[in-house]
């Protein structure tokens, strides 16, 4: 069914947003840890990463959000 297909291209693409994001998270972890150790203030890059980590982010929360629709709704008139 077509509710079920826009399910799976969904998930992939919220998948291929979020692989991205784990390592982001992972080195904005390590900037902040080292600045909190350094007692300084985080460097730009650190901003860079949080606006890319938002617009990848935001679009695979909102998928995520659509799934749970699709799952539980089930619409016959995809």
């Amino acid at each position: 069914e077509a509710w079920l297909w826009l399910t799976v291209l969904l998930y992939i693409a919220a998948g291929l947003c979020w692989l991205p994001v784990v390592w982001i998270q992972i080195k904005m972890r390590n900037m902040a840890a080292h600045a909190i150790s350094t007692d300084s203030v985080l460097p730009p890059a650190y901003w860079q990463l949080e606006k890319i980590w938002c617009a990848l982010g935001i679009p695979a929360f909102f998928a995520m959000m659509v799934i749970y629709w699709l799952m539980v709704s089930r619409p016959a008139s995809l």
